[in-house]
Parts: C-alpha cells; sequence; structure tokens
C-alpha cells in the first residue's frame, strides 16, 4: 500500500482558486476538479491568481516566514512570543512559522503549480496550441512553480541531500500523489529550479506587454531575477556558479531595462504610480484590501507597527530594529536617507493619521526602535478613506509593491559574485550605484567583503527581498574568511536593544544592552543550522521516507 505525504494534493477537489476582474481583487469560486476546469481563459485566469493569492498568507509572505531572522541579529521580538527557538538556534522544525511556511510552500504552491502545467500541457497536446491566456499562464506556473520550490530547496537542502520534488509532467501514466523523492543534492533542485525559470522566460510576456490591469503577474525579467538569485544560493556548494550571477544581472540590465529607482524611498511607496519603476523586478502588489484566508494584501506593514498604533490603529508591534542594524546604517552618518527611511528611532518625526508626530513607545518589549520602511501608507489624515490602509485592523495590511525580488537586490548580488570572481573594480561599481542612490560617498577604494556585508545587510534591510538570515548562513559555510568573520558574530552573539529611562520621553537618557525577552541560551553557530530540520508529523506521515539532512538525523 503507498503512502501519501500530508502535503501532497490528496484530490484536486480541496483545491480553490480566485476569480478577479483586476488582477489579485480575489473571491472564492468553489471548488474544481480534473474534468470541469481549464475550460476557458477565465478558469486559467483564475488558476493563476490562485497561486499568486497564496503569497499574501500569514504563513508566505507574512509574519510566519519573517521569525526566521531572529537568527540574526538586524530585529528582535516586538512582543514576547513562543518562537524563541527560531532566534537561539535551538528549533525543532515543528515551530508554527516552519511547519506552516513548508506545507503552504509544498501544497498550496508547487503541487498547485504542477496540476496547472500537467492540465495545460495535456489541452496542448490535445489540441496541439493554446490560446493566449493558457500560454501565458503556462508560463506563471513554471515561474511560481520553481520560486515555491526556491523557498524549500534553500532552506531544508545540503549539498548531501536534496528536497523532494516531482515534475507532475514528467511522469509516466500521471502523478498518483506518491511521496516525490528526494533529490541526491540541493544542487540538483537549483538546476531543476533554473530549468523551471528558462521556460518561463521563453513563453511569459515582457513587463511592459502587461496592461494596468494585470501588472504584478510574472514576467520575464522576474524569471532572470529569480534565476541570478539561485545561482547565489547555488554558489555556497559550486563557486563556478558565480558567473551565471553576472551575466543574469547583466542581461536584466542589458535585455529587459531593469535599475535601480531614482528615489530610494519610492520603492515602499503606496502611490500606484510609485509601483512600477525600472527596479522593479517581482512583488506582490498589495492593494490594500483584506488579507486572512483570501489573499489580496500583505499585513507584515501592520505587523511591525508599534502594538495598538497609538490608539490609531491596531498595529501588532511584533517585529522591532535591533541596536546592531542601527549601529551598522549609523556608519554612514546620522540622518543619512537609508538610516531615517528605514528606523524609526526616538524623537524622530514622521507622519501619522494626517499628525506630525515623534516617535516614542510605551509598548510591550523595550526595543527603542520601529521599521519605518513601510510607514508612508498611514501618512495621511483618513488612510482608510485613501485607500492605502485596510478598514479591518485584524488584517493590518496596506497598500505596497511589496518587494521580493528588486535590481538592488540583484546588484548587490552581482558585486558579490565579482567579489568571489576576483574582479573586486567592478564589484566597487555595483556598490557605489547603490551608495549614490541614497545620497551616501561614494567608497573610499576598492571594495571589500566587508563593504559588501554593510551594503547588503543596510540597503536590504527588513525586506523579504532578501533573506538577511540565510545570508549570515551562506556566508558563515563558505564565504571568504573576511565576511564570514562578520557572518559569525551574527550568529554567535544576541541582539542589542536600546533602554530608555523614561520610555514616554523622546528625550530620555537610554543605555544599549541585551535584548531583555531572551538572554539564554546563547547562540552557539553549528553547520547544521545551514538547514531546518523537517516537521517531525511529515517526517512520520511518510513513513520514514522524508529524510533529514544528514547533520539533523
Amino acid at each position: 500500500m503507498k503512502k501519501y505525504i500530508a502535503i501532497a494534493i490528496a484530490a484536486l477537489g480541496v483545491l480553490s482558486f480566485s476569480a478577479c476582474d483586476r488582477f489579485l481583487d480575489y473571491s472564492s469560486q468553489g471548488a474544481p476538479t480534473a474534468d470541469n476546469y481549464f475550460q476557458n481563459d477565465q478558469q486559467c485566469i483564475d488558476a493563476a491568481d490562485g497561486i499568486y493569492a497564496r503569497l499574501a498568507q500569514e504563513s508566505c509572505m507574512g509574519r510566519e516566514f519573517y521569525w526566521e531572522q531572529g537568527c540574526a541579529n538586524d530585529i528582535v521580538w516586538g512582543r514576547t512570543r513562543s518562537f524563541n527557538t527560531l532566534a537561539t538556534l535551538s528549533y525543532t522544525g515543528d515551530e508554527g512559522p516552519l511547519r506552516d511556511v513548508f506545507g503552504n510552500a509544498y501544497k498550496e504552491g508547487m503541487n498547485r503549480c504542477n496540476w496547472i502545467i500537467q492540465s495545460l500541457l495535456d489541452k496542448q497536446e490535445e489540441k496541439g496550441e493554446l490560446t493566449t491566456v493558457e500560454n501565458r499562464t503556462l508560463g506563471e506556473a513554471y515561474f511560481m512553480r520553481a520560486y515555491w520550490h526556491f523557498i524549500i530547496a534553500y532552506r531544508y537542502g545540503t549539498k548531501d541531500l536534496g528536497v523532494p520534488f516531482v515534475a507532475y509532467e514528467k511522469v509516466e501514466g500521471g502523478y498518483n500523489n506518491e511521496i516525490p523523492e528526494q533529490s541526491a543534492t540541493v544542487m540538483d533542485d537549483y538546476a531543476q529550479i533554473i530549468s523551471d525559470l528558462e521556460t518561463a522566460e521563453k513563453i511569459l510576456p515582457a513587463f511592459e506587454e502587461y496592461d494596468a490591469a494585470n501588472r504584478g503577474r510574472a514576467h520575464k525579467a522576474a524569471a532572470v531575477a529569480v534565476m541570478a538569485k539561485t545561482y547565489a544560493y547555488w554558489a555556497m556548494w559550486d563557486s563556478s556558479q558565480w558567473s551565471n550571477v553576472i551575466t543574469c544581472v547583466n542581461k536584466l540590465e542589458q535585455t529587459y531595462g531593469r535599475g535601480l529607482a531614482d528615489n530610494y524611498t519610492d520603492l515602499f511607496a503606496p502611490d500606484f504610480e510609485k509601483f512600477w519603476t525600472k527596479e522593479y523586478c517581482w512583488g506582490y502588489p498589495s492593494n490594500g484590501g483584506p488579507s486572512g484566508g483570501g489573499g489580496g494584501s500583505i499585513e507584515f506593514t501592520g505587523v511591525c507597527l508599534e502594538n495598538k498604533g497609538w490608539g490609531k490603529f491596531n498595529g501588532w508591534g511584533q517585529f522591532k530594529p535591533s541596536y546592531d542594524i542601527y549601529e551598522e546604517m549609523l556608519k554612514d552618518g546620522a540622518g543619512n536617507e537609508r538610516l531615517v527611511a528605514s528606523i524609526l528611532e526616538y524623537g524622530q518625526e514622521f507622519e501619522f493619521f494626517g499628525e506630525t508626530r515623534r516617535f516614542w513607545s510605551t509598548s510591550d518589549v523595550e526595543a527603542g526602535f520601529m521599521i519605518n520602511k513601510y510607514m508612508q501608507a498611514f501618512a495621511p489624515e483618513d488612510p482608510i478613506a485613501a485607500g492605502w490602509v485596510y478598514d479591518n485592523a485584524d488584517w493590518p495590511c496596506t497598500r505596497i509593491n511589496w518587494p521580493i525580488v528588486r535590481f538592488g537586490d540583484c546588484l548587490l548580488l552581482r558585486a558579490e559574485a565579482y567579489l568571489a570572481t576576483g574582479e573586486a573594480g567592478k564589484a566597487t561599481t555595483d556598490l557605489n550605484r547603490i551608495r549614490t542612490r541614497a545620497h551616501l560617498a561614494a567608497l573610499p577604494g576598492v571594495a571589500t567583503w566587508t563593504d559588501l556585508y554593510h551594503e547588503r545587510r543596510c540597503e536590504l534591510a527588513f525586506e523579504l527581498s532578501s533573506d538577511h538570515a540565510y545570508d549570515c548562513k551562506r556566508w558563515a559555510y563558505a564565504g571568504e574568511a573576511e565576511i564570514k568573520a562578520l557572518a559569525l558574530a551574527e550568529l554567535n552573539s544576541h541582539p542589542r536593544a536600546r533602554h530608555y529611562e523614561d520610555r514616554s520621553d523622546p528625550n530620555s537618557a537610554f543605555s544599549v544592552g541585551p535584548y531583555e525577552d531572551y538572554q539564554t541560551p546563547a547562540k552557539v553557530w553549528n553547520e547544521k543550522f545551514m538547514t531546518f530540520p523537517y516537521p517531525s508529523q511529515q517526517i512520520s506521515k511518510s513513513a520514514g521516507k522524508l529524510q533529514n539532512p544528514p547533520s539533523w538525523r
């Protein structure tokens, strides 16, 4: 008798998809089956939109995914939580965030994409060709399968054992939902991801070919941008892949016209006209509508808002900047653009519900700071009426083009690739482009690994465009000695916080000390923490077919 993994699709009837007049305006349309779906273009659109909608769930682009950042030193918990194991390098794999991200990435992500790909390829074989919309949907499914596969591969795979994956269309006789085999090495997974992205690039439209209602869908440049990230992570195990990072980022510029936006703060603006800068590679166009189980908008912006929002809005206050990241940004000078745009500190002015306020916080665990990158939507006198903030604060969503991968991230990866391949001069040029856009002085000399660490950490702080915790992990494992030492310093220490004598007074004296929510056990880096162990319930339900990486057994 075959065993079936809980994350596999037991029946197509359990799936629900979205229908929309505009991309990501979400409403459920019931349960499709293999016999009644993909009968027309609208059903293809609904199927594709259902994949994107899953990104907005808490366990994907919401707070659940971000708990993993606690093991580096950029954030502290703003409120006492039960996931301190993710910050102290003592995780088991059964933490709710890890369990839910893993399950959703497979069931709601890869398997859903597999179903769409197989269905449309079958239709193509039967009919001889697909409509324009069907062909686009096929490209979107290849792209999203690659993205979900990437999320699982780098977080669970090693050079000694990859992750479970099956391409439905390659199974003779059709896939029967049996547990997929794990790849021999994560490098095999990366090769499959690249293959899917190359297919997606060929099929998908260019971004410029989309009308206003369909912007936000996957496009050719998005596929190349995710390729660049995939090759960079692959390079941790095989340094020859750095040359492919350079090739991909060159293509983004030369073929697809990607580059840095003129204004750093515009990247996080709620104005629709600022969503589609040349820096946009791919993101989630959060429209300020509901999140919850239906998809629609990203709630992370409200999750990091001051708890209860000073009586104006139900912020959750769950992630706050550490003193460590503040100190790193301060190296570029007090009041520099990236620091001010990224972090609110005591006494700093900001606009909130039509008022000019000076930041202070009396709620929960003290950190002395708040994430500022996503506050623009709260500035108007009535941001709810403006459509910038959702009117149900139980889902504190705002309008933002949530960056999943932007050109600034890719440019920094190319700079890293140049350093890794002995072309420090070219790395210097790329890093100075990042600094010039932020109105910072050029580097005083040829770029070093310390410069790369600083720019990547400061430019992408508090964004899911960059997994800073995993950056530290990959540098600790395979980085050059200079950046390895910096990464290990984070992975072997607690974050620090500001402690104020009078938390209600923006001018109060402060001291810098350990973060108060957890002090022990101290983090001690071990290479097994490169990955997470699988949720125990998935291993149990697989009857042992799903294996943890060797270091976790």
